[in-house]
């Protein structure tokens, strides 16, 4: 099974797929699990997480964490911290990968990297999604603008410093008009807490 021909099939998918694959999605292709092992020992997939594998020979990384999050939780949007780091519109560094989820929606468990889950619903958790690709993978984040409303609606968890800071970023590089603002500060119920502050530096 771990034969050269049943090496270059195996990597012949992963390239058909961007290159990173997760094991299900190998086997499911006529992958066998003992191929992906003997590549990933000999240096030719790296793995991601667990259960997530990527050929090696491709470039390196450029969003690692939010890369291999998107592939173990396709329904999770990034989200707060990690769409304002995406973003540019925060000096601080994430140390975990914030996720939104639906209400209800059973936890992921990743052994790396670490994520904070934040539970969403109803167009507070549908609306404002933007699909990048990085690193051949489809990543979903939500836009400056609702990601700054989001923020306000989670100021008790992360901070209204840090709320403030993106504000006046997402202002200052003009990421979009301040009626989307005000639109998404709507959808998350914190238009009254927005709006001085956004008045105060327009």
């Amino acid at each position: 099974m771990s034969s050269p021909e049943a090496w270059k099939v195996a990597e012949r998918a992963f390239r058909a797929h961007g290159g990173v694959l997760r094991t299900s999605r190998a086997i499911a292709l006529g992958v066998h699990p003992r191929v992906l092992y003997a590549l990933r020992d000999a240096g030719r997939l790296q793995q991601l997480s667990r259960g997530v594998y990527r050929l090696s020979t491709l470039p390196d990384l450029t969003e690692p964490d939010l890369a291999t999050v998107a592939s173990r939780v396709p329904n999770g949007v990034i989200c707060l911290i990690s769409a304002l780091a995406f973003h540019g519109l925060t000096t601080q560094i994430p140390h975990v990968v914030d996720v939104a989820l639906p209400r209800g929606a059973k936890k992921p468990r990743l052994d790396f990297p670490p994520i904070r889950v934040n539970r969403f619903s109803g167009a507070a958790l549908t609306s404002g999604i933007e699909t990048r690709v990085l690193d051949g993978i489809r990543v979903r984040v939500y836009g400056p603008a609702k990601t700054v409303a989001d923020c306000f609606k989670f100021r008790n968890r992360i901070g209204l410093d840090v709320a403030l800071e993106a504000l006046r970023a997402w202002r200052e590089r003009k990421l979009g008009t301040v009626e989307d603002l005000l639109g998404y500060a709507r959808i998350c119920r914190v238009e009254a807490v927005i709006r001085p502050y956004l008045e105060a530096i327009l």
